[in-house]
């Protein structure tokens, strides 16, 4: 199916490449698609007006991307229906890789100002991370929403967990606590903590890829076209993970189809990003407090603590026929200003240098001081890796994390060990139909 599927986007790309004189766009607005998501379509709606109604002399049509299952459907079918819009706000970084690999997207490091404002907003970590395997840059990096470990401040004072637990061994020792003062108390289906089950790919950006992150200091998954995660690291977190169902800290059972397991104080920990912080402020009756820490790490561990960033970006279909007007329009979305009409409507963070440390953004932390704790992980995040079938990589981790993690049919080092092995035969079927195509 993915074989097909990137058939059909690369001959979509091609023939959009070629229909693109035929638009008549002198007077036509560019089109800019945002998410559903209700802060955001309030921030752009903002954003917009203020474009519109300035003296740029082009203007910007924004609306929402259109319903369906997801957004990254809705954002392929326009692809592969040539309806795609000019800008687009919300791309997965993970999807990047396959869209200009069919060429349907501009190389924004073309357009005059780009690298420059790119260098000036983002430190080189970044400006790498996004570049892809071609050498040109596709994306503008937006915002990220670092994975951290999210606890019930309450339920760890009452249990006598002073300190939050940051290691593996000292998170298990807390969750040992927990469990003996439950039972004490009569609470027969509280966990420590809880984490998805199912075994989707998407699902292992929430448990298995930020710990991997955290502990291997931001290591790749896939790096010159070879898994590159068996090691030590990779096979210490599913060991870890692992042992939290063995010894019945975490549950087997699906807690998400019954509510909010942390919100009904049937869980003490979660990893979880900052769109959690003004979710649980504004439920009523919330009777306990709560905080965040970085994902645990090995014992032994030395040097930050990194995690998964969650990236969404900006990036410009190549049916826009006027990408320097687009990256004109998108620089105002992600100056300084920008930036902090992000924070304070949405919640969200950009992924700007120095966020923490900036005066320009003190009120808001002093405002909002629980984000500041994100504003602090952002130097020590990562997205993904720029791999064309980084779904399909996933998706083969995330068979082998049921089997060993969920359910401890494999030992860690097998699990890990057949999803190298599985990963680079995907990856070499992968560049022998690319270059069959």
């Amino acid at each position: 199916m993915f074989l097909s599927l990137r058939i059909y986007i690369f001959l979509s790309g091609f023939f959009l490449i070629n229909s693109c004189s035929t638009h008549e766009e002198k007077n036509k607005p560019l089109l800019f698609w945002c998410s559903n998501n209700q802060r955001e379509i309030e921030l752009f709606t903002h954003q917009t007006e203020a474009w519109n109604n300035g003296q740029s002399g082009f203007p910007i049509h924004l609306q929402p991307v259109p319903e369906g299952q997801s957004s990254e459907e809705v954002i392929l079918a326009a692809v592969v229906g040539k309806t795609t819009p000019d800008i687009y706000a919300n791309m997965w970084q993970g999807s990047v890789e396959l869209y200009a690999r069919a060429g349907t997207l501009i190389p924004l490091d073309t357009l005059k100002g780009f690298l420059e404002f790119m260098r000036e907003r983002c430190d080189s970590s970044v400006i790498k991370e996004i570049t892809s395997s071609d050498g040109h840059i596709y994306q503008v990096p937006w915002k990220v929403n670092p994975i951290m470990t999210i606890y019930n401040r309450d339920v760890f004072l009452a249990n006598g967990i002073i300190d939050t637990p940051k290691s593996y061994s000292t998170y298990r020792r807390a969750a040992e606590t927990y469990r003996i003062n439950s039972r004490k108390n009569g609470q027969s289906h509280n966990w420590f903590g809880y984490t998805e089950v199912k075994p989707i790919w998407y699902e292992r950006l929430f448990n298995f890829y930020p710990l991997y992150l955290a502990a291997s200091g931001g290591a790749s998954l896939i790096r010159d076209n070879k898994a590159v995660f068996n090691n030590e690291y990779a096979v210490e977190v599913f060991r870890f993970l692992q042992s939290l169902y063995i010894d019945g800290y975490f549950t087997r059972e699906r807690l998400s189809a019954a509510g909010d397991a942390f919100v009904l104080q049937q869980i003490a920990t979660k990893w979880t990003g900052p769109w959690e912080i003004s979710y649980l402020l504004q439920i009523p009756g919330r009777n306990f407090k709560f905080d965040y820490y970085e994902p645990p790490v090995p014992d032994d561990h030395e040097g930050p603590v990194y995690t998964y960033a969650d990236p969404k970006n900006l990036v410009v279909f190549n049916t826009c026929t006027r990408p320097q007007e687009a990256w004109d329009f998108i620089k105002t979305l992600i100056d300084k200003d920008g930036d902090l009409k992000l924070l304070e409507i949405t919640g969200q963070l950009p992924r700007r240098k120095d966020l923490q440390t900036d005066p320009f953004y003190r009120d808001y932390f002093t405002n909002n001081p629980m984000m500041m704790t994100f504003a602090r992980q952002v130097p020590f995040v990562k997205g993904m890796d720029n791999c064309e079938v980084i779904v399909e990589v996933l998706d083969i981790i995330s068979q082998e994390y049921e089997a060993c993690v969920v359910y401890g049919r494999k030992s860690p080092e097998k699990a890990i060990e057949d999803a190298e092995r599985a990963v680079n035969v995907l990856l070499g079927e992968n560049i022998v139909s690319s270059n069959a195509m």
